[in-house]
């Protein structure tokens, strides 16, 4: 306890007996000991009172031990299952986790890791695909105090994520692989990535582009060969040498038939070859006998335009063309859809040629937007007030269901400049975004949905839509969920079918079954998504006497089905709402292709990298014992003994107050018996 604390507790007692004294003792006659009582109960409800407000504390010291963390990750591709046994590396583990000199100084954490990282005792080698960069990242951003050795049991051969060799963890940390698997260099032949468009177009070349790599010292010479759907269409020699590792093929295609193709690209195996999975690879694409045509009109330079550009072409169904307002009504004749970028008083062309035809399109508004002129121009809506520039704040609106958003979501994107007014819509309309102001959400559409008849037409009363695209960049390291969206809006603008209450979203091929998943997107009769529907899907497989019927699972705003259950080849399904007859069918592809076969020797070279890098040392699977030992016997890891300090009051607060409670009832009770009050 503090000297301060011990002398405001005698200035208390102090302060108590003077108060008791004058109000007792001072020039009072009376005697007797119920005068002595009295002040004792007066003294004993003061001084509580005094010792409430003082509240004296001491300062206990716990004492406790930290011991270092040694973390163990588990590679639990099935690459491993090939490198080692579950017995020898079970054994390795169980080695490390029994050692008393280990356990006396680390808490001891297992991990297994493939595509994501959990928490295991077991191992199963069953993880399609490998992320050692994840797993490390994860365990670093877990385990931030105190010192952590890193066991890595792994073959080195990782299938996504970053380059797990450039991965910084803090500097408590130290990654300690222990290599797994045969670590000699066989000569191997293999075929690289495949670079296609997802999309071509009937009578039309396709390029595909491809790479033929070669792991050995001497020169060697293969043949290979290109084949759709199982006949061969193009076939080429190549000649590889140690100095000469790779060479990259490009050849154009046509696509004679409309409907999904499946491209096989083979190499022949080299003379005594160990690896042979990896010397051939499958892809596919779509031959359609459709394109959209996308025109925008604009009279300035703005990073939207391009970003649109992007995002509407990144579909191959798509191209887009640059335009003036001046051009010649023959092009916009030409369009299936039309984006107008900040319409001014040189669009009067334009919207001449859209009230006589029945085109749908795009109206994008910003600083630059001529609001007089587009007032009169057009009768869709109106804008009234202060046209004050502001910036706005994106909220979507949940309850949006004239086409599927996916996954696609607003949280945390950057405010597009907009104009402050009154907006008044005069046609149908859905609003899909609405605005925030300062934090204020308000009925005003940012973005919305306008028709009559068969016409359609989208508003966007905001520019700088550039910035999310970025964010969604920044958020996912790609553009997918912004161009997915762009794609789904361009579907609708485009398309005068009526709408579709069931809708699908799915990939037509999957490169394997671990991706493979279909949405659903189902809405009322007032086209409000229906989060209480019954859907099922029924899958049937081509190639197999595969057939199945399971019911479709709501996922927030979606309904998805998980076919990563599914072997490689093609399947018909049907998607069906139970008691409705609504239902919709499509095809989809699973391709035959194992990451995790592409590689049978291990990087014990990467990996020692990976541990020079972060303070760590490399072992072999038969060196657990050494590593146990530079463990046990590094003067990093000893434990370290920490104190804590626990306050504690001196006096319960609860014992305060039921003493003065206490003592003020006595003290009152004796007054009253005895006449005083």
């Amino acid at each position: 306890m503090d000297l301060s604390t011990v002398l405001l507790i005698i200035l208390a007692v102090v302060a108590a007996l003077t108060i008791v004294y004058f109000q007792y003792f001072y020039k009072n006659p009376r005697k007797g000991s119920l005068k002595i009582i009295l002040a004792a109960l007066r003294f004993v409800t003061l001084f509580s009172g005094l010792l409430l407000l003082i509240n004296p504390k001491f300062v206990g010291k716990d004492y406790f031990v930290e011991k270092a963390n040694l973390i163990l990750l588990v590679d639990n591709s099935t690459s491993m299952e090939e490198a080692t046994s579950y017995a020898e590396i079970s054994e390795a583990i169980t080695q490390i986790k029994q050692d008393d000199a280990l356990n006396q100084r680390f808490n001891i954490h297992q991990y297994g890791f493939g595509k994501t990282i959990e928490a295991m005792d077991s191992i199963h080698f069953n993880q399609s695909n490998t992320d050692i960069s994840n797993a490390l990242s994860t365990v670093n951003d877990v385990f931030v105090n105190g010192n952590n050795a890193i066991v890595l049991f792994s073959d080195g051969n990782q299938t996504l994520g970053r380059d797990y060799e450039y991965i910084n963890l803090n500097e408590k940390s130290t990654v300690n692989p222990v290599v797994v698997g045969d670590t000699t260099q066989y000569e191997d032949i293999s075929v690289g990535l495949i670079n296609v468009n997802k999309y071509a177009f009937l009578r039309n070349s396709f390029p595909i582009e491809t790479s033929i790599r070669y792991q050995g010292s001497r020169p060697v010479s293969s043949t290979v060969t290109i084949s759709i759907n199982g006949k061969r269409v193009h076939q080429e020699r190549v000649n590889l040498n140690n100095n000469k590792s790779s060479q990259t093929l490009n050849t154009l295609l046509e696509a004679q038939s409309v409907g999904i193709k499946t491209i096989k690209i083979e190499v022949n195996p080299l003379e005594n070859e160990r690896n042979t999975a990896n010397n051939s690879k499958e892809t596919a694409i779509e031959v359609i006998d459709e394109k959209t045509n996308v025109i925008v009109v604009s009279d300035i330079l703005h990073p939207d335009i391009g970003a649109l550009k992007k995002a509407i072409e990144s579909n191959e169904q798509r191209s887009v063309t640059l335009v003036k307002p001046s051009t010649e009504q023959s092009i916009l004749e030409e369009s299936d859809l039309i984006i107008l970028y900040q319409p001014n008083r040189n669009f009067r062309s334009v919207y001449e040629f859209l009230e006589n035809s029945t085109s749908n399109y795009l109206t994008i508004t910003g600083s630059k937007t001529d609001w007089n002129f587009l007032n009169r121009a057009q009768e869709s809506f109106t804008i009234s007030g202060s046209r004050q520039p502001e910036e706005i704040l994106p909220i979507l609106n949940n309850a949006f269901g004239l086409f599927g958003l996916g996954d696609f979501s607003v949280d945390g994107f950057p405010p597009l400049k907009g104009t402050l007014g009154d907006i008044q819509l005069n046609k149908n309309s859905e609003i899909l975004m609405f605005q925030q102001l300062q934090g204020i959400t308000l009925d005003k559409p940012l973005f919305t949905i306008l028709t009559k008849g068969n016409t359609k037409e989208a508003v966007l009363f905001g520019e700088d839509l550039w910035r999310w695209r970025a964010q969604v960049y920044r958020n996912d390291q790609d553009f997918k969920k912004f161009d997915d969206f762009i794609k789904n809006l361009m579907v609708y603008l485009a398309s005068n079918r009526q709408r579709s209450r069931l809708e699908l979203d799915y990939e037509l091929v999957f490169d394997n079954a671990s991706v493979a998943k279909i949405r659903v997107s189902y809405f009322d009769e007032s086209y409000q998504f229906d989060s209480n529907a019954n859907l099922s899907i029924a899958i049937k497989g081509k190639d197999n006497d595969f057939s199945r019927v399971s019911p479709i699972l709501l996922k927030g705003s979606f309904y998805e089905v998980d076919l990563s259950d599914l072997e490689a080849g093609e399947y018909n399904f049907t998607v069906t709402v139970q008691d409705e007859n609504l239902n919709r069918s499509g095809t989809f592809r699973i391709l035959d292709f194992n990451p995790e076969k592409q590689l049978i020797s291990a990087n014990n070279q990467k990996l020692e990298r990976l541990a020079r890098k972060n303070k760590g040392k490399s072992y072999f699977l038969d060196g657990v014992k050494t590593l146990i030992n530079d463990l046990t016997s590094s003067e990093e890891y000893l434990p370290v003994q920490k104190s804590r300090d626990n306050v504690v009051s001196l006096i319960d607060f609860r014992i305060l107050l039921g003493l003065m409670v206490l003592s003020l009832a006595l003290e009152w009770f004796i007054r009253k018996y005895n006449g005083l009050i």
